[in-house]
């Protein structure tokens, strides 16, 4: 069968990501665990893949991602790597893998070997010294706020953050203090639609959303869930691709085509995904 795609695109890297800030274009990112899925992706254009400690739940079949080892991180991101093409590659740094600036160094060091671009962490501002020693050292950081499925027993499960004015505010100041740090990316998960608008207007760093709204600079779901696998029921800001009337093939690249074209042209997410 034949797939009408564009010519794969030359590597995407974070200054290609922040030119497409400043001129508004969209950006598409999928989790992928392996090499043949990133064949796929190569194929459909994804601007970036995240090695999502969502391996732990979609593949593993954990209940949360806490028990994710940093080896494990390591394997995937290798699989993935093996067969990326041009795509930004971001990968999750697991649970409690840098509580210490010396183990996030370890673990950054670990991933980024493996063929990672970028070091995913979870939290709130008081990250700051560990992402100016890691930027110090070369390392590229995204971090994940709003819902971080890190911390789901702190939260206290996996619910909307950022409703209240407070918790805004507080969010808003975090982007703020983590940018100054030197963080390269944002990361917003089940934040209302609004609030992700400000941080992606407020900071100059591309800002990735997941049930944040269409405005933020790009957009990620966990493969399986844009795929309609699911072990449980799926949140609100997923949405099936493989069935999506768009996709025309009704096969997995596909499906990936479709999500990366909805994604550049603010089709996705509407108004039903966000909060």
């Amino acid at each position: 069968m034949t797939y009408l795609t564009d010519k794969p695109k030359a590597s995407i890297t974070l200054s290609t990501l922040n030119k497409f800030k400043a001129s508004g274009e969209k950006f598409s990112c999928l989790t992928c665990y392996d090499a043949s899925f990133a064949h796929l992706m190569a194929i459909a254009n994804i601007d970036a893949i995240l090695v999502g400690d969502s391996v732990g739940m979609v593949v593993q079949g954990r209940e949360s991602t806490l028990p994710v080892t940093v080896d494990d991180m390591v394997y995937h991101t290798k699989n993935v790597a093996n067969a990326n093409q041009h795509a930004l590659i971001l990968t999750d740094l697991p649970f409690m893998s840098y509580a210490t600036i010396h183990d996030a160094i370890a673990s950054s060091r670990a991933v980024m070997q493996a063929g990672a671009n970028v070091v995913k962490i979870e939290g709130d501002g008081e990250l700051a010294d560990i992402v100016r020693v890691l930027t110090k050292n070369g390392v590229p950081t995204c971090v994940h706020l709003g819902l971080t499925p890190q911390s789901v027993n702190v939260l206290g499960g996996y619910k909307v953050q950022g409703k209240t004015q407070e918790q805004a505010d507080k969010l808003l100041k975090d982007c703020e203090i983590l940018v100054d740090a030197g963080a390269s990316m944002i990361l917003l998960e089940c934040v209302p639609a609004w609030l992700a608008r400000q941080v992606t207007q407020t900071f100059a760093v591309p800002v990735i959303g997941i049930g944040a709204g269409v405005d933020c600079d790009g957009q990620v779901l966990v493969m399986h869930d844009m795929l309609g696998v699911y072990t449980r029921k799926p949140a609100k800001f997923v949405k099936d691709f493989l069935k999506d009337d768009a996709n025309k093939t009704g096969d997995i690249l596909g499906a990936f085509i479709t999500y990366h074209q909805a994604v550049k042209n603010r089709h996705f997410p509407s108004v039903e995904h966000a909060f």
